[in-house]
Protein backbone atom coordinates (compact mmCIF):
# COMPACT_ATOMS: atom_id res chain seq x y z
CA UNK A 1 0.00 0.00 0.00
CA UNK A 2 1.59 3.28 -1.12
CA UNK A 3 1.87 5.25 1.91
CA UNK A 4 2.14 8.76 -1.13
CA UNK A 5 1.59 8.83 -4.85
CA UNK A 6 0.34 11.23 -7.81
CA UNK A 7 -2.44 10.72 -9.81
CA UNK A 8 -1.90 12.71 -13.36
CA UNK A 9 -4.69 13.04 -16.08
CA UNK A 10 -2.87 12.73 -19.57
CA UNK A 11 -6.66 13.41 -20.65
CA UNK A 12 -6.07 16.87 -19.17
CA UNK A 13 -2.58 17.31 -20.48
CA UNK A 14 -3.89 16.81 -23.81
CA UNK A 15 -7.43 19.43 -23.15
CA UNK A 16 -4.99 21.61 -21.97
CA UNK A 17 -2.67 21.75 -24.83
CA UNK A 18 -5.94 21.59 -26.91
CA UNK A 19 -6.99 24.97 -25.50
CA UNK A 20 -3.71 26.50 -25.76
CA UNK A 21 -3.22 25.47 -29.60
CA UNK A 22 -6.70 26.77 -30.05
CA UNK A 23 -5.74 30.11 -28.52
CA UNK A 24 -3.27 31.07 -30.66
CA UNK A 25 -4.54 29.97 -33.97
CA UNK A 26 -3.19 26.94 -36.50
CA UNK A 27 -0.33 29.68 -37.34
CA UNK A 28 1.14 29.50 -34.44
CA UNK A 29 3.51 26.43 -33.52
CA UNK A 30 3.49 25.33 -29.86
CA UNK A 31 6.61 24.30 -28.17
CA UNK A 32 5.55 22.55 -24.70
CA UNK A 33 7.93 22.60 -21.84
CA UNK A 34 8.72 19.44 -20.34
CA UNK A 35 12.06 20.36 -17.99
CA UNK A 36 11.82 18.84 -14.62
CA UNK A 37 10.58 15.77 -15.66
CA UNK A 38 7.22 17.49 -17.16
CA UNK A 39 7.16 19.92 -13.74
CA UNK A 40 6.90 16.27 -11.95
CA UNK A 41 4.09 14.63 -14.14
CA UNK A 42 6.67 12.71 -15.83
CA UNK A 43 8.66 13.92 -19.09
CA UNK A 44 7.95 10.54 -20.80
CA UNK A 45 4.31 10.18 -20.65
CA UNK A 46 3.51 13.69 -21.09
CA UNK A 47 5.97 13.77 -24.15
CA UNK A 48 4.26 11.20 -25.50
CA UNK A 49 0.96 12.47 -25.24
CA UNK A 50 1.86 15.86 -26.75
CA UNK A 51 3.41 14.07 -30.08
CA UNK A 52 0.20 12.21 -30.40
CA UNK A 53 -1.94 15.71 -30.35
CA UNK A 54 0.73 16.58 -32.71
CA UNK A 55 3.56 19.21 -31.08
CA UNK A 56 6.18 19.67 -33.20
CA UNK A 57 8.78 21.30 -30.40
CA UNK A 58 9.26 20.42 -26.98
CA UNK A 59 11.30 22.39 -24.98
CA UNK A 60 13.74 21.01 -21.90
CA UNK A 61 16.47 22.35 -19.99
CA UNK A 62 19.93 20.85 -20.47
CA UNK A 63 21.42 17.25 -22.48
CA UNK A 64 20.39 14.85 -20.04
CA UNK A 65 16.56 15.37 -20.47
CA UNK A 66 17.08 15.72 -23.79
CA UNK A 67 18.87 12.51 -24.44
CA UNK A 68 15.83 10.88 -22.06
CA UNK A 69 13.32 11.24 -23.94
CA UNK A 70 14.97 10.05 -26.90
CA UNK A 71 15.83 7.03 -25.71
CA UNK A 72 12.19 6.58 -24.72
CA UNK A 73 11.58 6.91 -28.12
CA UNK A 74 9.98 10.83 -28.46
CA UNK A 75 10.40 11.96 -32.14
CA UNK A 76 9.48 15.44 -32.08
CA UNK A 77 11.89 18.14 -31.99
CA UNK A 78 13.69 18.75 -28.99
CA UNK A 79 15.00 22.62 -28.32
CA UNK A 80 17.10 22.39 -25.19
CA UNK A 81 16.97 25.86 -23.58
CA UNK A 82 19.99 26.34 -20.62
CA UNK A 83 22.96 24.03 -21.29
CA UNK A 84 26.47 24.77 -22.87
CA UNK A 85 26.94 23.87 -26.48
CA UNK A 86 30.46 22.11 -25.65
CA UNK A 87 28.97 20.05 -22.77
CA UNK A 88 28.69 17.18 -25.21
CA UNK A 89 29.48 18.33 -28.86
CA UNK A 90 28.72 15.22 -30.08
CA UNK A 91 25.15 14.54 -28.64
CA UNK A 92 23.26 17.43 -30.13
CA UNK A 93 23.92 15.02 -34.06
CA UNK A 94 23.59 11.59 -32.06
CA UNK A 95 20.32 12.01 -30.14
CA UNK A 96 19.12 15.11 -32.88
CA UNK A 97 18.83 17.88 -30.35
CA UNK A 98 18.35 21.68 -30.80
CA UNK A 99 20.65 24.01 -28.60
CA UNK A 100 20.32 27.12 -27.37
CA UNK A 101 22.72 29.52 -27.52
CA UNK A 102 23.85 32.53 -25.08
CA UNK A 103 27.22 33.04 -26.02
CA UNK A 104 28.07 34.55 -29.51
CA UNK A 105 31.60 32.77 -28.98
CA UNK A 106 29.73 29.18 -28.76
CA UNK A 107 28.24 29.68 -32.53
CA UNK A 108 32.05 28.71 -33.45
CA UNK A 109 32.37 25.65 -31.94
CA UNK A 110 29.26 24.60 -33.42
CA UNK A 111 29.33 21.93 -36.15
CA UNK A 112 28.43 24.09 -39.56
CA UNK A 113 25.55 21.98 -40.39
CA UNK A 114 24.12 21.78 -36.94
CA UNK A 115 21.04 23.92 -36.68
CA UNK A 116 20.78 26.06 -33.41
CA UNK A 117 18.43 29.20 -31.81
CA UNK A 118 20.25 32.13 -30.67
CA UNK A 119 18.50 33.35 -27.07
CA UNK A 120 18.62 37.61 -26.56
CA UNK A 121 19.01 38.55 -23.12
CA UNK A 122 16.38 41.29 -23.87
CA UNK A 123 16.73 42.60 -20.40
CA UNK A 124 16.02 39.77 -17.67
CA UNK A 125 19.76 39.91 -17.04
CA UNK A 126 19.89 35.75 -17.14
CA UNK A 127 20.67 33.95 -20.01
CA UNK A 128 20.85 34.90 -23.58
CA UNK A 129 23.68 37.51 -25.51
CA UNK A 130 23.45 40.84 -24.37
CA UNK A 131 25.99 41.94 -27.81
CA UNK A 132 25.08 44.59 -29.95
CA UNK A 133 23.08 44.31 -32.72
CA UNK A 134 25.56 44.60 -35.68
CA UNK A 135 28.21 42.15 -33.59
CA UNK A 136 25.12 39.69 -33.92
CA UNK A 137 24.31 39.54 -37.13
CA UNK A 138 28.72 39.08 -37.83
CA UNK A 139 28.24 35.91 -35.76
CA UNK A 140 25.42 34.15 -36.99
CA UNK A 141 26.02 35.39 -41.01
CA UNK A 142 26.60 32.27 -42.93
CA UNK A 143 25.43 30.40 -40.19
CA UNK A 144 22.23 27.97 -39.46
CA UNK A 145 20.09 30.23 -37.40
CA UNK A 146 16.76 28.61 -37.14
CA UNK A 147 15.75 30.82 -34.56
CA UNK A 148 15.77 33.37 -32.27
CA UNK A 149 14.28 34.04 -29.02
CA UNK A 150 14.37 35.64 -25.47
CA UNK A 151 12.34 35.45 -22.52
CA UNK A 152 10.14 37.82 -20.20
CA UNK A 153 10.87 38.65 -16.37
CA UNK A 154 7.81 40.15 -15.34
CA UNK A 155 5.19 39.32 -17.98
CA UNK A 156 2.26 39.11 -15.54
CA UNK A 157 2.92 42.39 -14.22
CA UNK A 158 1.21 44.98 -15.96
CA UNK A 159 1.92 47.55 -13.33
CA UNK A 160 5.86 47.12 -15.13
CA UNK A 161 6.76 48.85 -18.38
CA UNK A 162 9.97 45.77 -18.23
CA UNK A 163 8.05 43.14 -20.69
CA UNK A 164 7.14 46.03 -23.31
CA UNK A 165 10.82 47.41 -23.22
CA UNK A 166 12.12 43.69 -23.57
CA UNK A 167 9.83 43.05 -26.52
CA UNK A 168 10.51 45.94 -28.26
CA UNK A 169 14.66 45.14 -27.89
CA UNK A 170 14.02 41.89 -29.37
CA UNK A 171 11.67 43.03 -31.64
CA UNK A 172 14.46 45.58 -33.38
CA UNK A 173 17.08 42.48 -33.21
CA UNK A 174 15.04 40.33 -35.14
CA UNK A 175 13.81 43.27 -37.59
CA UNK A 176 17.53 43.95 -38.00
CA UNK A 177 18.94 40.19 -38.55
CA UNK A 178 15.88 39.79 -41.13
CA UNK A 179 16.61 43.50 -42.87
CA UNK A 180 20.71 42.01 -43.42
CA UNK A 181 19.49 38.91 -45.52
CA UNK A 182 18.93 36.09 -42.29
CA UNK A 183 15.66 34.93 -41.95
CA UNK A 184 15.19 32.39 -38.45
CA UNK A 185 12.61 29.66 -39.19
CA UNK A 186 11.07 30.57 -35.69
CA UNK A 187 10.72 33.55 -33.64
CA UNK A 188 9.74 33.08 -30.25
CA UNK A 189 9.39 34.78 -26.66
CA UNK A 190 6.11 34.06 -25.09
CA UNK A 191 5.29 31.53 -22.99
CA UNK A 192 2.70 30.79 -20.63
CA UNK A 193 1.82 34.87 -19.37
CA UNK A 194 1.62 36.45 -22.99
CA UNK A 195 -0.55 33.24 -23.70
CA UNK A 196 -2.86 33.61 -21.07
CA UNK A 197 -3.29 37.40 -21.05
CA UNK A 198 -3.41 37.63 -24.87
CA UNK A 199 -0.43 39.81 -25.68
CA UNK A 200 -0.49 38.38 -29.13
CA UNK A 201 2.13 40.53 -30.65
CA UNK A 202 4.33 38.22 -28.82
CA UNK A 203 3.62 35.10 -29.81
CA UNK A 204 5.27 34.87 -33.23
CA UNK A 205 5.05 31.70 -35.10
CA UNK A 206 6.12 29.78 -31.95
CA UNK A 207 4.72 29.85 -28.49
CA UNK A 208 6.75 28.10 -25.48
CA UNK A 209 3.51 27.37 -22.67
CA UNK A 210 5.00 25.31 -19.56
CA UNK A 211 3.04 26.24 -16.43
CA UNK A 212 -0.40 26.28 -19.27
CA UNK A 213 -0.09 22.58 -20.55
CA UNK A 214 -0.31 21.41 -16.48
CA UNK A 215 -3.05 23.17 -15.60
CA UNK A 216 -1.90 26.69 -14.07
CA UNK A 217 -1.76 30.68 -14.48
CA UNK A 218 -0.31 33.35 -13.18
CA UNK A 219 -2.65 35.73 -11.62
CA UNK A 220 -1.62 39.26 -12.80
CA UNK A 221 -0.61 42.65 -11.44
CA UNK A 222 -2.20 46.07 -12.36
CA UNK A 223 -5.19 46.49 -15.11
CA UNK A 224 -4.99 43.04 -16.22
CA UNK A 225 -5.90 42.36 -19.91
CA UNK A 226 -8.58 39.69 -20.58
CA UNK A 227 -7.66 36.40 -19.14
CA UNK A 228 -7.88 33.91 -22.57
CA UNK A 229 -6.86 30.20 -21.30
CA UNK A 230 -9.12 28.07 -19.31
CA UNK A 231 -6.69 25.32 -18.19
CA UNK A 232 -6.82 22.78 -15.63
CA UNK A 233 -4.88 20.72 -13.00
CA UNK A 234 -3.09 17.72 -14.29
CA UNK A 235 -2.25 16.51 -11.20
CA UNK A 236 -3.43 15.52 -7.70
CA UNK A 237 -1.18 14.34 -4.69
CA UNK A 238 -2.34 12.05 -2.16
CA UNK A 239 -1.38 10.74 1.19
CA UNK A 240 -2.18 7.66 3.10
CA UNK A 241 -3.48 8.06 6.87
CA UNK A 242 -0.72 5.83 9.21
CA UNK A 243 -2.38 6.55 12.35
CA UNK A 244 -5.49 7.95 14.08
CA UNK A 245 -5.60 8.36 17.63
CA UNK A 246 -7.22 10.72 19.80
CA UNK A 247 -5.16 13.64 22.55
CA UNK A 248 -5.83 15.26 25.33
CA UNK A 249 -5.87 19.40 26.07
CA UNK A 250 -2.01 19.93 26.51
CA UNK A 251 -0.53 17.24 24.38
CA UNK A 252 2.02 18.61 22.62
CA UNK A 253 2.29 17.72 18.98
CA UNK A 254 5.76 16.98 16.70
CA UNK A 255 9.03 18.08 16.99
CA UNK A 256 9.79 21.58 18.84
CA UNK A 257 5.87 20.91 20.18
CA UNK A 258 5.55 23.95 17.94
CA UNK A 259 1.44 22.60 18.38
CA UNK A 260 -0.25 22.08 21.83
CA UNK A 261 -3.59 20.78 22.09
CA UNK A 262 -6.04 23.42 23.19
CA UNK A 263 -8.79 21.07 23.72
CA UNK A 264 -9.10 17.42 23.25
CA UNK A 265 -8.53 16.49 19.35
CA UNK A 266 -8.48 13.32 17.01
CA UNK A 267 -5.48 13.53 14.61
CA UNK A 268 -4.56 11.92 11.87
CA UNK A 269 -0.95 10.74 10.99
CA UNK A 270 -0.24 10.72 7.59
CA UNK A 271 2.68 8.99 5.41
CA UNK A 272 3.90 12.37 3.74
CA UNK A 273 6.52 14.84 4.66
CA UNK A 274 9.22 17.47 3.76
CA UNK A 275 11.25 14.35 1.65
CA UNK A 276 8.37 13.55 -0.41
CA UNK A 277 7.82 17.39 -1.38
CA UNK A 278 5.63 18.75 1.49
CA UNK A 279 7.09 22.19 2.06
CA UNK A 280 8.29 22.72 5.85
CA UNK A 281 7.31 25.86 6.26
CA UNK A 282 3.34 24.40 5.76
CA UNK A 283 3.89 23.59 9.67
CA UNK A 284 0.86 24.90 11.68
CA UNK A 285 -0.10 26.99 8.52
CA UNK A 286 -0.94 24.68 5.53
CA UNK A 287 -3.95 23.00 5.01
CA UNK A 288 -5.35 19.62 2.56
CA UNK A 289 -8.43 18.35 1.71
CA UNK A 290 -9.39 14.99 4.44
CA UNK A 291 -13.16 13.79 3.88
CA UNK A 292 -13.95 16.74 1.87
CA UNK A 293 -12.95 18.99 4.13
CA UNK A 294 -10.23 21.44 4.78
CA UNK A 295 -7.84 19.80 7.27
CA UNK A 296 -4.82 22.03 9.18
CA UNK A 297 -1.71 20.51 9.45
CA UNK A 298 -0.61 20.83 13.22
CA UNK A 299 3.07 21.39 13.86
CA UNK A 300 6.12 20.52 12.46
CA UNK A 301 6.04 19.17 8.93
CA UNK A 302 8.24 15.94 9.46
CA UNK A 303 11.08 14.58 7.02
CA UNK A 304 8.23 11.33 6.37
CA UNK A 305 5.15 12.17 8.19
CA UNK A 306 2.79 15.12 9.30
CA UNK A 307 0.16 15.16 11.53
CA UNK A 308 -3.44 16.66 10.70
CA UNK A 309 -6.74 17.72 12.23
CA UNK A 310 -9.25 15.19 11.30
CA UNK A 311 -12.30 16.75 14.18
CA UNK A 312 -14.21 17.77 11.04
CA UNK A 313 -13.49 14.41 9.10
CA UNK A 314 -14.40 11.91 12.05
CA UNK A 315 -14.94 8.89 9.55
CA UNK A 316 -11.82 9.00 8.30
CA UNK A 317 -9.15 6.20 9.87
CA UNK A 318 -5.82 4.74 9.10
CA UNK A 319 -5.66 3.45 5.77
CA UNK A 320 -7.68 5.80 4.23
CA UNK A 321 -6.23 8.52 2.07
CA UNK A 322 -6.72 12.40 2.00
CA UNK A 323 -5.30 15.05 -0.35
CA UNK A 324 -2.56 17.66 -0.44
CA UNK A 325 -3.47 18.68 -3.81
CA UNK A 326 -6.31 18.13 -6.07
CA UNK A 327 -10.26 18.22 -5.13
CA UNK A 328 -12.83 16.49 -3.39
CA UNK A 329 -16.21 17.49 -3.91
CA UNK A 330 -16.12 21.43 -4.23
CA UNK A 331 -12.70 21.78 -2.00
CA UNK A 332 -10.04 22.42 -3.86
CA UNK A 333 -6.45 22.90 -3.27
CA UNK A 334 -4.04 23.54 -5.89
CA UNK A 335 -0.10 24.26 -6.18
CA UNK A 336 -1.54 28.55 -5.79
CA UNK A 337 -3.06 27.87 -2.41
CA UNK A 338 -0.19 25.47 -1.40
CA UNK A 339 2.21 28.09 -2.58
CA UNK A 340 1.22 30.70 -0.59
CA UNK A 341 0.62 28.85 2.15
CA UNK A 342 4.36 27.88 2.47
CA UNK A 343 5.50 31.54 1.14
CA UNK A 344 6.96 30.45 -2.02
CA UNK A 345 5.65 29.60 -5.56
CA UNK A 346 3.34 26.78 -7.28
CA UNK A 347 6.43 26.08 -9.68
CA UNK A 348 8.46 25.05 -6.89
CA UNK A 349 5.66 23.03 -5.20
CA UNK A 350 5.44 21.33 -8.29
CA UNK A 351 8.93 20.59 -9.19
CA UNK A 352 9.97 19.99 -5.91
CA UNK A 353 7.82 16.98 -5.71
CA UNK A 354 10.15 14.30 -4.56
CA UNK A 355 11.29 11.79 -7.12
CA UNK A 356 10.43 8.96 -4.09
CA UNK A 357 6.36 9.63 -4.63
CA UNK A 358 5.35 7.13 -7.29
CA UNK A 359 2.96 8.43 -10.18
CA UNK A 360 -0.21 6.75 -11.52
CA UNK A 361 -1.96 7.84 -14.73
CA UNK A 362 -4.82 8.05 -14.57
Amino acid sequence: MQRTWLEVSLDRIALNYRMIQRTVGSGVQLMPVVKADAYRHGATAVSQVLEHEGAQWLAVSNLEEGKALREAGIRTRILVMADRVDTDPRAWKEFRLTPVVHDLSEIATLDADLAYHLKIDSGMGRLGTNAGIEEIISCVKGTRLEGLMTHFASSANFQSEQTRRQHERFEAICSAVENSGIRPAYLHEASTNPLHFGQAQCWRNLVRPGYAIYGYVSRGKGKVPDELLDVSPALSWKARILLVKEIEAGTPVGYGAQFVAEHPMRIGILGVGYADGLPHRLGNRGKLIAGGKLANILGAVSMDVTTIDLSAAPNLKAGDSVTLLGQEGDVVMDARQMARDAGTIAYSILCGISTRVSRIYV
